[in-house]
């Protein structure tokens, strides 16, 4: 099977660790000063807003990327990929 990407540039990202014992989401922000380009897998991508994609990652952790990009044009390149 071959894996669709999309080419997005990011910034900084939010990492969800999951939950503590009384239902706190555990979020780790890792600041950037810079954006860069960075290839996503298409399959990978949870939701997209006008400031963050969210995407899976291999070990069940959530991250919340911050984009360039315009939301409207994102939304139409995801809905060219299906």
């Amino acid at each position: 099977m071959n894996t669709a990407f999309i080419e997005l540039t990011l910034g900084s990202y939010i990492i969800s660790h999951g939950y503590d014992s009384k239902r706190k989401e555990h979020l780790e922000h890792v600041p950037s000063d810079k954006f860069s380009k960075k290839l996503v897998a298409i399959n990978r991508i949870k939701s997209v807003s006008e400031k963050y994609i969210l995407t899976d990652y291999i070990d069940g952790r959530w991250i919340y990327w911050e984009y360039l990009e315009d939301y409207e044009a994102v939304k139409k390149r995801l809905q060219l990929s299906f």
